[in-house]
C-alpha cells in the first residue's frame, strides 16, 4: 500500500499523487437559533455553507493553493438539522482532473447534550478547480485512493464526471440548435 500512496500516476500527472487521507477533513458546528428558518429548522443555505466550507479546505489542501467551486452536484438534504443540533461536515478528494477535482461531502448531526450516535442528515459533490494568484487554472495531483471505499467513491466521482460533460455537451448543442433556427433565449 505504501508504494500506491507515493506513486506517480504516469496518464494524468507528472505531479506525485496524494493519497485522500491526506486532505480528508472534518468541519464541526452547533447551530443555533440564528441559523433556522421560518419552520424552525435550521436552513439549507446554512448546511450548504458549511459543505461547501469543508470542501474548498479539503480541495485548496489537496491541490496546494487555492481552489474555488465549479459546481455543486445532488445537494441531498436526508432528515431536519434542529438547534442544538452538532452537525459534522465530512468531505474528501473522491476524483482529481489536470486542473479540477470533486470533493464528496457527508453531512451528520447528534444533539449537543445526548450520547446517541450520529445521523446521516445531507451529501453533496462538488466540483473545485485549482487556481494560481491570478486566477487562472493550475495543475492538480492525482488522488490515490487508499480503501476499497475509496476506490468505490473514485469509480462513482468518474460516472458522475461523465454525466455532467454529457449533459453539458447536450445544453450547448440544443441552444446552438435553437439558434440556428432563429430562436432568441
Amino acid at each position: 500500500m505504501t508504494d500506491q500512496v507515493t506513486a506517480v500516476d504516469p496518464g494524468t500527472s507528472d505531479i506525485p499523487g496524494k493519497p485522500v487521507s491526506a486532505s480528508r477533513t472534518t468541519l464541526s458546528h452547533i447551530m443555533t437559533h440564528n441559523d433556522t428558518n421560518l419552520l424552525g429548522t435550521v436552513h439549507g443555505g446554512v448546511i450548504m455553507k458549511l459543505v461547501d466550507d469543508a470542501a474548498g479546505a479539503v480541495a485548496g489542501r489537496h491541490s496546494g493553493g487555492p481552489a474555488v467551486t465549479a459546481s455543486m452536484d445532488e445537494m441531498a438534504f436526508l432528515e431536519p438539522v434542529r438547534v442544538g443540533d452538532l452537525v459534522q461536515v465530512k468531505a474528501q478528494v473522491n476524483w482529481t482532473g489536470r486542473t479540477s477535482m470533486e470533493v464528496g461531502v457527508r453531512v451528520l448531526a447528534e444533539r449537543w447534550n445526548e450520547s446517541a450516535p450520529p445521523t446521516q442528515v445531507g451529501s453533496a459533490y462538488l466540483v473545485f478547480a485549482a487556481v494560481d494568484a491570478d486566477g487562472t487554472p493550475r495543475r492538480v495531483p492525482p488522488v490515490l485512493p487508499e480503501t476499497d471505499r475509496d476506490r468505490r467513491r473514485h469509480q462513482e466521482a468518474q460516472i458522475r464526471r461523465t454525466h455532467r460533460l454529457a449533459r453539458r455537451r447536450a445544453i450547448v448543442e440544443l441552444r446552438e440548435r435553437r439558434a440556428a433556427e432563429g430562436f432568441e433565449d
